[in-house]
């Protein structure tokens, strides 16, 4: 959602395929935004998948992970944000971890998965009597 710390903000709902960027606020938080815009806070819904460009290499080094990474938006039980990502290899960290210049991206979860080829019928032979 929005993280307390940016409740003060403007806010607005995040929006399927759109970009944003890790900012930091003049509060000191750390949330998403439009580029070019950090006085609106930009929400994400908890179980979201994202796409994140840009992963500090320190980051990268200490989560076992690379600059680009899929991520799901999650609701952390501990420390003072709640606002965090959790990465396919199970690690969990606030956004205020992550820093400010993190490109993100919604992933459209609309999309259609590809047809599978119609499986080919087999020829069933009987055993001759």
């Amino acid at each position: 959602m929005c993280d307390y710390s940016l409740e003060m903000y403007a806010s607005r709902p995040a929006r399927e395929s759109e970009k944003y960027v890790t900012t930091r606020f003049p509060s000191g938080s750390i949330g998403l935004a439009a580029p070019g815009d950090c006085t609106t806070a930009v929400c994400v819904q908890y179980d979201t998948h994202l796409n994140l460009e840009g992963i500090s290499s320190d980051l990268q080094t200490r989560l076992g992970v690379q600059p680009a990474e899929h991520v799901i938006f999650a609701r952390l039980e501990h420390g003072a944000y709640r606002d965090g990502v959790k990465f396919g290899n199970g690690k969990e960290i606030s956004l205020q971890l992550l820093g400010s210049g993190v490109g993100v991206t919604l992933v459209d979860m609309h999309v259609a998965p590809k047809a599978e080829a119609p499986a080919q019928k087999q020829d069933i032979l009987e055993p001759a009597e």
